[in-house]
């Protein structure tokens, strides 16, 4: 190898090394990936045709048709109150999540593997932290169904330490069902093993004494949820929205991603469920809220298409962008863009929309590019203004 080729060589792996420098101090400023639309996903189920529970064979069975094959972000194994055959469904979960996992490496899958464990320091829940230290390579998120209710923030604090020891890669999702919880939520999330939490908005309003309906539970918790938000913002952290009750015959083809196309169908062949949910959907999404619990796989693409930024308004967030670039108006300025005066807040919020794109892994590698030049930009402070959510910044 002559000198000239060898210069060119090391020339180029430095490149790519400064490259790799760059991508991994980027994602880790931007945080993990959201949680997005998670699927209750029941281990054992029951069957109203027959009256009677899956044997493990036949729940096998379902786990590699559906589980294997879904098209949510987080898929939810409930323990909890969900759960009737506790025992059984964690003997399942044991043979199974190995192979759901090597399927998931296997045709490059990111789905994010949850369990919804019981109370904390319940015998149910220690049970339930046994499978966990037996499959900690297989779980990525821990979901805490009532947290804080009964020892406090002592709950998750104890809960971090022991996932450190099984896997520290595990993160944990805290439910607030309860004002208890609420009121000691910035407590709850001063953890970095916490990164969002969850509404649980059919306990909470239980506990509370309110009758929420299917319609309109929104409107009837908006108080309650925007103090959550409020605390979470302030500590970088998401909230995942409610769970849906609604079950609907709907289920809308994943071809449809543009708001116009998911309206027609909607109106064409959608059911009220369908368009209750989406509409709830809609609603969290421009609240800023990072993920929504579903029940029905129906609703998964649905959520995801009110969720995840469309293609066009990706497009439209970037030219945005680099008019205000091409402005010199990025920090201080104003432009005229498609007949509205823009100036840095409405940047931000572009900018917002493109980051929210990529943690929903939506977004294409050529408008992951730009972001990140749009990043390295803006002061560290101005980007922890429009994203919270990073581990670096």
């Amino acid at each position: 190898m002559n000198g000239y080729t060898l210069e060119k060589l090391q020339h180029k792996t430095k490149l790519a090394n400064i490259s790799n420098t760059v991508s991994n101090i980027v994602s880790g400023a931007l945080g993990d990936s959201w949680p997005g639309i998670q699927l209750y996903y029941p281990p054992i189920k029951y069957t109203p045709s027959t009256g009677v529970y899956e044997d493990m064979a036949a729940a096998a069975l379902r786990m590699k048709k559906h589980a294997h094959n879904t098209n949510a972000h987080t898929l939810i194994f409930d323990l909890e109150d969900g759960c009737r055959q506790k025992e059984m469904s964690r003997d399942l979960l044991r043979s199974e999540l190995p192979l759901l996992k090597r399927f998931c490496d296997d045709n490059k899958k990111q789905v994010t593997v949850a369990i919804r464990a019981n109370s904390f320091r319940t015998e149910e829940y220690e049970l339930d932290m046994k499978l966990v230290s037996e499959m900690g390579d297989c779980i990525d998120v821990v979901v805490l169904a009532k947290a804080g209710e009964a020892y406090g923030a002592a709950e998750v604090r104890d809960l971090s330490s022991l996932l450190l020891g099984i896997n520290p890669n595990i993160s944990i999702q805290p439910i607030i069902e309860h004002p208890k919880s609420l009121k000691i939520a910035p407590d709850l999330m001063q953890y970095g093993t916490v990164k969002h939490v969850v509404f649980g908005i059919h306990d909470f309003s239980k506990a509370m004494g309110i009758h929420i309906t299917p319609e309109n539970w929104i409107e009837e918790l908006q108080f309650y949820m925007n103090t959550l938000m409020f605390e979470a913002r302030i500590a970088g952290k998401g909230v995942i929205g409610g769970v849906e009750t609604l079950i609907g015959a709907s289920s809308m083809p994943e071809k449809f991603v543009e708001p116009h196309d998911v309206r027609r169908w909607l109106d064409l062949h959608g059911d009220h469920e369908s368009r209750v949910v989406y509409k709830h959907a809609c609603t969290e999404a421009a609240m800023g809220l990072t993920g929504k619990q579903v029940i029905h796989p129906g609703h998964i693409h649905l959520c995801k298409t009110a969720y995840t930024p469309s293609p066009t308004e990706v497009g439209q967030k970037v030219r945005i962008l680099k008019a205000a670039i091409e402005a010199d108006a990025l920090l201080g300025g104003a432009i005229k863009f498609e007949g509205e005066m823009l100036d840095p807040p409405m940047f931000g919020k572009a900018l917002q929309t493109l980051l929210r794109a990529h943690a929903l892994s939506a977004l294409k590698k050529d408008d992951m590019e730009f972001a990140i030049h749009v990043l390295e930009l803006l002061p560290a402070q101005i980007v922890r203004q429009n994203w919270p959510y990073g581990v670096l910044l």
